[in-house]
């Protein structure tokens, strides 16, 4: 079947792809069962469509979900607080400290990740463990912590404790992305002089993902060379973070050639998230034609498109303001039993409304809540900026009440982008009542709402009051802490 550009797929199996994807590419298989679960509780927003039996069978199952989350709060503060106030080796259950811990691990509360770790330290029963240090170092590097994460390495050698490679390379990587690198390398360098915890191919691999995301390409041939001289040869993993890391900074004549190094590499065959790759490039750089043939070469090697592709199909032509082919796209999905996700649809919304199309929308954003596809902040700043570039600031109280009556977490970037709306049409007065409302909603302003605001006082003659923002600042701070009452009329 051809696709927009002359590209055809040619499918050698029934169905959709099964090649394994490495985790730094695409969602993990606990992530997609997780989506499953939650569209089936989306369900319950259109009663009309269900059984009195069935619509009673998804609200318990959601009320279960909630209630998971309401456990794992409460044994994390339960433990916490213990944690805090013990000051003796009070025996505790261990199910229950070592579950707070894994929660709070797993959700990066990193403070009171090591809160609980100290009490478990104090417990009778306690048994030191590799793992359990790999896991929380793992944890700091992600929450910007290297320090904590190189002093709970020191803890684990008081305690007699002998690290293995997954622990030095936990703490590589923690010291990797917080863009640590003379640690990092001491460490590398360290290992190499044990001879139970020489490096692995997975150790270079972490280290060379941190120095993707960091923008240190300088030190990615150096790391390279150590592996060729430990006989360590990379994997397909390590050549599509390479890879990725190249598309993702456009530096296009570096990520051609490492493809090329990783198709002359015996076993390191190229993937559907190789594919994912170089499209993602090619797309994000508007070179459309460079990107279909892309598509095309992957599809005669036998590499199978997933989701991940077509997404990534739909954003760029919608960006290069082809919306013809982004439809196209769509519906060979619909005809192949690929189901839009969440990123698909956010994708197509933000195309319609930055080509001024809001009929096509919103019948996409209909079209998305009738197929079970829950809607995101990322898709409601979408809709606010369509209506702002058509100015429709009067639909925008609509997509606020569905946010309110939606459990829809509401984040900074999507406040930001309605006072933008506000300031922008020099309605000065709504744009203040939006950064009280982000308040209430426990959002921090940022440089952004800052520099939106400044520009629209400078737009409404308010000069006295963006030099002194500040102060301006200040006054509605004031008035929120006294809770004073939100004007609410344009949510009623």
């Amino acid at each position: 079947m051809e696709l927009p550009g002359g590209c055809s797929l040619h499918w050698q199996t029934q169905g959709r792809g099964a090649l394994a994807r490495p985790a730094t590419a695409a969602a993990s298989p606990s992530a997609a069962a997780a989506s499953q679960r939650s569209g089936r509780n989306r369900r319950l927003f259109f009663p009309r469509s269900l059984g009195e039996g069935e619509g009673r069978a998804l609200w318990r199952e959601s009320g279960k979900e909630l209630s998971k989350i309401l456990r794992e709060e409460a044994a994390i503060g339960g433990v916490e607080r213990k944690a805090i106030s013990s000051t003796s080796t009070h025996r505790l259950w261990p199910k229950a400290v070592l579950g707070a811990l894994d929660d709070a691990v797993s959700n990066n509360q990193w403070e009171s990740a090591l809160q609980i770790f100290g009490l478990l330290r104090k417990q009778k029963w306690y048994n030191p463990k590799g793992r359990t240090f790999a896991r929380l170092m793992m944890m700091l590097g992600r929450c910007g912590q290297p320090r904590h994460a190189g002093s709970l390495f020191q803890i684990m050698l008081s305690e007699g404790l002998r690290p293995t490679p997954d622990v030095y390379t936990a703490l590589v990587g923690a010291y990797g992305r917080n863009a640590f690198w003379e640690e990092a390398l001491a460490l590398i360098d360290e290992m190499k002089s044990l001879p139970t915890c020489h490096p692995d191919v997975y150790t270079y691999t972490i280290f060379i993902d941190c120095l993707c995301k960091q923008r240190r390409f300088d030190l990615i041939p150096r790391a390279l060379a150590e592996m060729k001289q430990l006989g360590i040869s990379p994997n397909v993993v390590t050549h599509n973070i390479i890879i990725d890391g190249y598309g993702k900074a456009k530096m296009l004549e570096e990520m051609e050639s490492s493809l090329s190094e990783m198709i002359a590499c015996e076993g390191c065959l190229p993937d559907e998230c190789t594919l994912n790759s170089i499209l993602w490039a090619y797309g994000d750089c508007g070179l459309i034609q460079e990107m279909e043939r892309s598509f095309d070469e992957f599809q005669h090697m036998g590499v199978e498109p997933d989701v991940t592709t077509f997404n990534i199909l739909i954003r760029s032509y919608g960006r290069a303001g082809l919306q013809a082919k982004m439809c196209l796209v769509m519906d060979f999905m619909k005809k192949r039993f690929f189901s839009p996700t969440t990123v698909t649809f956010n994708s197509m919304i933000d195309s319609f409304g930055r080509a001024g199309n809001i009929e096509k929308m919103e019948e996409t954003f209909r079209l998305m809540k009738f197929q079970g596809v829950k809607p995101n902040s990322v898709t409601y700043c979408s809709i606010v900026s369509g209506y702002s570039r058509a100015g429709l600031l009067v639909r925008i109280p609509l997509i606020l009440r569905q946010t309110e009556n939606s459990d829809v977490a509401l984040d900074t970037p999507f406040f930001n982008c309605v006072i933008n709306a506000y300031g922008e049409a020099g309605e000065v007065e709504i744009m203040e009542e939006m950064f009280l409302f982000m308040r209430e909603k426990h959002c921090k302003p940022d440089s952004v709402t800052l520099a939106t605001m400044i520009q629209a006082y400078r737009g409404a003659g308010m000069l006295q009051v963006a030099e002194n923002l500040d102060t301006r600042l200040l006054e509605l701070d004031k008035q929120f802490r006294q809770g004073a009452c939100l004007k609410r009329g344009m949510l009623e």
